[in-house]
């Protein structure tokens, strides 16, 4: 075998390996002397087939075989013993084999970087803390006892406004036609919804008990009902009731009808849940905090194959299509294979509104995502780098945990989960990775100097800037839309009339 070395510039490297045709016959020879031992041909008894007819009839595909394991164990024997860690599956382009002759092909291979983990100890970072103390308890409960307030009747002479809601019976037509689901009788309107199709509920505030409004609306483009999407529509309402808002007491009774025993035990299910929810939240921003510095830390290069990789990858999510960046003349290549990798027209809108709203062209914001998929990468490597240093695994138990929180979240469907998981090594894989980047993250604040600072709860969910790039920022707001729902209690859908957004 020989190797010489073509291009060594950065991470990249290239190698010129020839494998001597002998080598190659011989590989031959011996596969075809291994097909003999088991292969039944009409006329030769077992082991006895010629292997002269055997190459005849098998020649292609022992050819195929060999050349692919032969390069195989070549490129893994030139890494070894270059001493390479190939941060991906090198590429392969054979650029001369004729039978018999001398096997010559290209090798391109992007290496590991050397990575130096910064002083982790030097790390200077702010913990946000919230007191959840009894005014916090307190002002949560009140909010909640305000978002479950009820509407009564009133007889008072006067035009509603934003905190109020009206009795009203409504007809609705497009083209002066009525339509189905555009009607309603002793329907409640809450003039502060925002569930209604735009413009709806605006055109009703001011109106009295006993007015009769005509008020003009256009269904949104993706309304659910294809033959109204983007129609414009009629509705007549008549306002039969003005009500006021009657916020619900903060007592035992709020408390039972939420189905516990009464208001202290209510507070201390509030007090319990918006710990845990602040602390979680605090963790991400903490987390999220770490992060940055480390990015700013991490001057080392990253292979730019793994950064195409991890931008191809968010570029499909973000824009719904499909990214094929494969070499359609390498063989071993199915076009079939492209049949489920379809166009998501969902998403494809939604990013061409988010185009629009951004006042950016595409090449500007792939620009922008580029450089979040360099950052992704390169944290990665440092937070793979510095577990591997240090003997931090995600032991077993520890994913099966995972696994089996992960079946919780599909009542009834558990045992499926768990056999999905059990079956798919790839899926406990991705299980696997949040684990250990936590675990890691973990053993790096252990080393930071952290310095606590209490905040108020709407301080710690305000986002610190606009950029989400790490993630944080989705996550917190999961958490957010979460906050306060320890007591809360949702009722029976019910079916919406066309006036309502479906």
């Amino acid at each position: 075998m020989q190797v010489e070395e073509t291009k060594n510039e950065g991470l990249s490297r290239e190698f010129s390996i020839t494998i001597p045709g002998d080598d190659i016959e011989g590989r031959v020879s011996a596969r075809l002397t291994e097909i003999a031992a088991t292969v039944k041909m009409p006329g030769f008894r077992p082991g006895k087939v010629p292997i002269p007819l055997l190459r005849k009839q098998y020649g292609p595909s022992v050819i195929g075989e060999v050349l692919e394991r032969a390069i195989s164990d070549t490129t893994a024997e030139t890494l070894r013993e270059k001493n390479l860690r190939p941060a991906m599956k090198p590429k392969i382009h054979i650029t001369e084999f004729d039978e018999g002759k001398d096997l010559k092909f290209t090798m391109a291979v992007e290496i590991m970087p050397n990575i130096e983990a910064p002083d982790f100890g030097a790390i200077e970072l702010e913990r946000l803390v919230v007191d959840v103390n009894d005014v916090v308890v307190g002002e949560a409960i009140t909010r909640m006892a305000e978002e479950q307030r009820a509407f009564e009747a009133t007889d008072e002479d006067r035009a509603s406004t934003e905190d109020d809601a009206l009795l009203v019976d409504f007809t609705g037509r497009v083209d002066g036609d009525e339509f189905a689901g555009g009607a309603a009788k002793d329907f409640v309107i809450e003039l502060n919804a925002q569930s209604f199709i735009p413009g709806f509920v605006e055109q009703m505030i001011g109106a009295k008990a006993g007015e009769t409004r005509t008020i003009t609306v256009t269904f949104p483009d993706d309304y659910a009902a294809e033959d109204l999407a983007g129609k414009e529509a009629q509705f007549e309402v008549v306002v039969k009731e003005l009500r006021v808002s009657k916020p619900l007491e903060v007592n035992d009774d709020l408390a039972k009808a939420a189905g516990l025993e009464s208001l202290d035990a209510m507070k201390a299910a509030v007090k319990e849940r918006l710990t845990s929810e602040y602390a979680s939240i605090s963790r991400m921003r903490l987390k999220r905090g770490l992060l940055d510095k480390l990015a700013e830390l991490s001057t080392f290069d990253v292979p730019e194959g793994m950064v195409e990789n991890e931008f191809t990858q968010i570029w499909q999510n973000l824009t719904g299509v499909p990214i094929h960046d494969h070499d359609h003349d390498a063989g071993g290549h199915d076009h079939g294979d492209h049949e489920e990798a379809r166009p998501d027209p969902v998403v494809q809108a939604r990013f061409k509104q988010f185009l629009e709203e951004s006042g950016k062209s595409e090449d500007e914001i792939k620009d922008e995502y580029r450089v979040i998929a360099d950052r992704r990468v390169r944290l990665g490597l440092l937070l793979t780098e510095t577990g591997r240093g240090n003997n931090i695994s995600v032991a077993d138990e520890e994913l099966n945990r995972a696994v089996a929180n992960e079946a919780r979240r599909f009542p009834g469907q558990e045992r499926q989960v768990l056999e999905f998981y059990q079956k798919d090594a790839a899926a406990r894989e991705q299980l696997r990775a949040p684990l250990f980047e936590d675990k890691v993250v973990d053993f790096i604040l252990e080393l930071a100097k952290i310095t606590d600072q209490t905040v108020t709860g709407d301080e710690l969910l305000a986002d610190p800037d606009d950029d989400n790039e790490a993630g944080a920022g989705e996550d917190e707001q999961k958490q957010a839309a979460s906050m306060e729902e320890t007591v809360k209690q949702k009722p029976a859908a019910k079916k919406k009339p066309a006036a309502k957004k479906k």
